[in-house]
């Protein structure tokens, strides 16, 4: 396997977003065969050891999720609402543990189908822009 940054490697091992991954690797909590790590350090996750806070993170024990939700009115296409707003979030309709990726948005007075996914490549392969894909929406 190529390495790949440790920051995706981390949030594929769900240990939450790549800038939460991001954010605990700067705070020197995570080692790679021994050697604290910066940001932007890459390593292979099948040959080196990975460590965040002491404990040794796999990817063995990754299991890809997605989850289709039919997103009512009213409710934000968000893992967290702002400060202050009252609305309920997409992410509090699943009950799943761990952190989820959102594709896609809608407004929160439209609704229709969206996609949850622990899996943040292939959310960021179905959202990214650079990756130009067609979205087609029917508005009644």
């Amino acid at each position: 396997m190529p390495k790949e940054r440790v920051q995706k490697i981390m949030a594929q091992a769900d240990l939450g977003s790549r800038r939460k991954c991001e954010e605990i690797i700067s705070q020197g909590r995570v080692r790679v065969n021994g050697e604290v790590i910066e940001l932007g350090a890459k390593a292979d996750p099948e040959k080196d050891n990975i460590v965040v806070d002491g404990e040794r993170i796999s990817l063995k024990d990754f299991t890809p999720l997605y989850i289709v939700v039919n997103k009512p009115k009213g409710v934000l296409s968000t893992n967290k609402a702002p400060k202050g707003d009252p609305r309920p979030t997409i992410r509090e309709m699943v009950d799943v543990p761990g952190h989820l990726f959102t594709i896609g948005r809608l407004d929160a007075d439209s609704e229709g189908m969206m996609i949850l996914t622990n899996d943040g490549e292939v959310a960021n392969k179905v959202s990214h822009p650079r990756y130009e894909h067609t979205k087609t929406y029917k508005v009644t």
